[in-house]
């Protein structure tokens, strides 16, 4: 008896740490770049090849028929933020070519990120369709404030598919996204806590593609909520700077 006992005690421990382990947010380290880094869109650069994957890979809402598979990867500088995006996809939309128009009804990519660690609710999300074409915005209590195009102009963006599709990519393609994210754009919409090693900052990941013929809203880090909602900061994950 007592051993029956042990035996339903140990697998009630590991069901609650499994249960414990799936409530916590998704964490990742940054490592430092090393040198300069061209920013042209190839997943296969020396520098990007021992960054470690981040797989953006849970569905919010209905399953769409294709499941897109997402991966990033993520490093730092003194001066920027490095991000390159892996998009194996179908029903590609890009439709959107001005700054700051609804490129997450295209096939989209998403980076929403908290820089101040003192006020980890207020953050920026940046997001770029397959085309190049990017939103941004910072958001403070409630409060939106849409960055300007000049201030945008800083970033550098690498894209291999067109900039406008007149028609979906029925088909399966891969597609590849790369970003150059000055920290100084950033400081004239926010305090900015500076990237270094030990600093964490709150952060997700998502892929989406709200109007296309195989709708579809993923994340990084699990975002609960009954309807697909990317702008709840109380879940984004930990992004920690080695």
């Amino acid at each position: 008896m007592k051993r029956i006992a042990s035996v339903l005690l140990l697998v009630f421990s590991i069901l609650l740490n499994k249960v414990m382990a799936s409530n916590q947010p998704e964490s990742y380290q940054l490592k430092r770049l090393k040198g300069k880094l061209s920013i042209d869109a190839r997943w296969d650069k020396a520098q990007w090849n021992k960054i470690e994957e981040i797989p953006i890979a849970r569905f919010m809402g209905n399953l769409p028929a294709f499941q897109p598979v997402v991966k990033a990867k993520m490093m730092y500088d003194q001066d920027n933020l490095y991000l390159i995006y892996k998009v194996e996809d179908k029903h590609v939309r890009i439709q959107n070519t001005k700054f700051n128009s609804s490129v997450s009804t295209d096939a989209c990519v998403e980076f929403f990120f908290s820089p101040d660690v003192e006020w980890p609710l207020r953050y920026f999300n940046l997001e770029i369709n397959a085309g190049g074409t990017g939103l941004m915005a910072y958001h403070q209590e409630g409060k939106r404030i849409n960055l300007k195009e000049e201030d945008f102009k800083g970033v550098e963006i690498a894209h291999t598919l067109p900039k406008y599709l007149e028609q979906e990519i029925a088909e399966p393609v891969t597609w590849y996204l790369e970003v150059k994210l000055p920290l100084i754009m950033l400081r004239k919409y926010a305090k900015i806590t500076q990237p270094k090693k030990g600093v964490t900052w709150k952060a997700n990941f998502y892929k989406t593609s709200s109007r296309s013929t195989n709708p579809h809203y993923i994340t990084w880090s699990e975002v609960k909520n009954p309807k697909p909602q990317f702008h709840l900061p109380q879940f984004f994950g930990n992004i920690t700077f080695r």
